[in-house]
């Protein structure tokens, strides 16, 4: 990894070019040679019923409520300093936010450039992104770069020194770990 745990912000383009040329290069190898699961037999069935179900002029909440209390829930409850409680809290209030996600709809349901649809089709994708970095920091049960456990203080490399892995399957989040080379840079407790 090239950031490990202390990405924290500014630019990253840099980072884009270099990896998005290696990582297209390797999805063309690993496509060339892999197992694929077909696509489905309707796609386009299917992402014009997802799209019709957003904009049926039904009565529904916005998006944008729901994206306020997600943030806010991220913010407070799986920030930089976190613990357990928080985090276990954080974890139900986003299963919540994604129950009441499925009734969504849009207050635009012009068919031109839809700005408040591209938002709720975004936030879906938010929904679950915040429900896996919290069920995957939650378990991670250590402080490492920016992941600062106040109720585990110390980085553990002898349970810890591994890459989280996370499958979000129907609404449960699965967990596997793949172990880190270290074999050009050893790791060590960084000082300030």
């Amino acid at each position: 990894s090239v950031h490990g745990a202390n990405r924290l912000g500014t630019n990253s383009l840099l980072d884009l070019v270099v990896f998005g040329r290696r990582a297209g290069k390797h999805i063309c190898d690993y496509v060339s040679q892999a197992d694929l699961v077909p696509p489905p037999t309707d796609a386009e069935g299917y992402a014009r019923a997802r799209i019709g179900a957003l904009t049926d002029g039904k009565a529904g909440p916005h998006g944008g409520e729901i994206a306020e209390e997600m943030q806010s829930t991220m913010m407070e409850k799986v920030g930089i300093y976190r613990n357990a409680t928080d985090m276990q809290a954080a974890v139900e209030e986003i299963r919540e936010l994604r129950e009441r996600y499925r009734s969504v709809r849009v207050q635009d349901t012009g068919k031109g450039f839809n700005t408040d649809l591209l938002e709720i089709l975004e936030f879906e994708n938010m929904l679950d992104l915040s429900l896996v970095t919290a069920v995957s920091a939650l378990a991670r049960e250590e402080s490492r770069g920016a992941h600062s456990r106040e109720d585990f203080p110390q980085r553990n490399d002898e349970a810890w020194l591994k890459h989280t892995l996370a499958f979000l399957e129907k609404d449960t989040v699965r967990l596997d770990y793949k172990a880190v080379d270290t074999s050009i840079w050893q790791p060590k407790p960084r000082r300030y």
